[in-house]
Parts: C-alpha cells; structure tokens; sequence
C-alpha cells in the first residue's frame, strides 16, 4: 500500500479521487466550473459527503454545463430543492446558477474561466512542499485574491478557504505531503511540461 496524504483514509472512493485528480492540473472549463459549484456545496461539510453525491450533482446540474445551469429558473431551484442526491440549501443551489451566469460573463471577458483563475498562480503550479498535512494552511494570499476577484465577478460561495480548497482539487497547488506518492508524480509530471 503506497503513501498517501491521510486525509483521504481508506475508503475506495476517496482514495481514487486523491490518487487520480486531485492535485493534478486541470484547465478544462468544465471541470473548473464543477469544482467550484462542488467546493463551495462542500462549505461546512466534508469533502467525502460531496464526493459521494458527485454522480448525483453532474445529474442535476447537466453535467455542469454552464450554458444550460446559466438558463436554469425558479423551477429549476425548486427541482434541485426536491432532490435528495444533493446538499439541498437553497443559497448554495442559487450559488451554483450565479455562479454559472457569472462564468459566461467571465467567458465573454477573459475568453475562459480558465484563463481568470489560473492567473492567480502566473499560469504555473506552485509546490505547496507541505512535510505533514499540519503544514497545509486553510488560505494563501492567492486564494484571498482569487476570493475577491470572483465575489466582485459575481461568484458566490467563493471565500479564500473555498478558494483554496479549489486550488488544490485543480492542481493549482502541489498539497500532496512530501511522503505521498502523489507529491513526487505530480512533480515529474510539472518537470516534464504535462499535463
């Protein structure tokens, strides 16, 4: 059994998310979208709540779609409400379609949602050289700076800690523990130029 950060345990679930995404840098816009609707529905939870309900968001939310969740109505909200598969707060459902509308916003501005928040990294993976998950700060100054810039986008459910959260599921940040396997992966994967 390899070394693994320990916040992910040994449940099979949360096990591939940590061995297969999560550090690994990731520009598709459809991907970012849905980490930001599901790290802000993560608010006050744990990660693996979410995750266990993730087949059951990309269902409700069209496969996190922008386009169709920008066009979701008060009906739309009121479907959501009604399905147990999500976490059904109603500011975090109204979050995820103004955070959608906002991401077409962001489309027709920057040209991607990709292109506005890896700007905070400088288009680079930083290695967080993180020796114990103790060493792992909740916030950086790059995540309070995203934070502000999508709240003045229009985001929502977007705090620094959010933000930061975010930045690690998307590989913005290398936050593997120097002892996990996937710290020293993600590494040869930067230094050869992928992905």
């Amino acid at each position: 059994m390899p070394d693994r950060c320990a916040w992910c345990g040994t449940d099979p679930l949360y096990t591939a998310y940590h061995d297969l995404e999560w550090g690994v840098p990731n520009h598709d816009d459809r991907h970012l979208f849905e980490m930001l609707v599901l790290e802000g529905a993560q608010a006050g939870l744990s990660w693996i709540t979410i995750l266990r309900k993730r087949e059951n968001y990309r269902r409700a939310f069209d496969d996190f779609d922008a386009d169709k969740v920008a066009r979701y109505t008060a009906a739309d909200v009121e479907r959501l409400m009604a399905d147990a598969g999500i976490v059904r707060n109603r500011l975090k459902v109204e979050s995820a379609i103004a955070n959608a509308r906002a991401t077409l916003a962001v489309r027709e501005r920057f040209g991607s949602l990709d292109a506005l928040l890896w700007k905070f990294v400088d288009g680079v993976p930083r290695d967080g050289a993180r020796r114990t998950l103790a060493d792992v700060p909740a916030e950086t100054a790059e995540s309070q700076a995203m934070s502000r810039e999508l709240k003045r986008l229009g985001f929502r459910f977007v705090g620094p800690t959010v933000c930061y959260a975010f930045m690690q599921a998307v590989g913005m940040v290398n936050d593997h523990v120097a002892d996990c396997f996937r710290h020293r992966e993600i590494g040869e994967l930067l230094a050869a130029g992928r992905p």
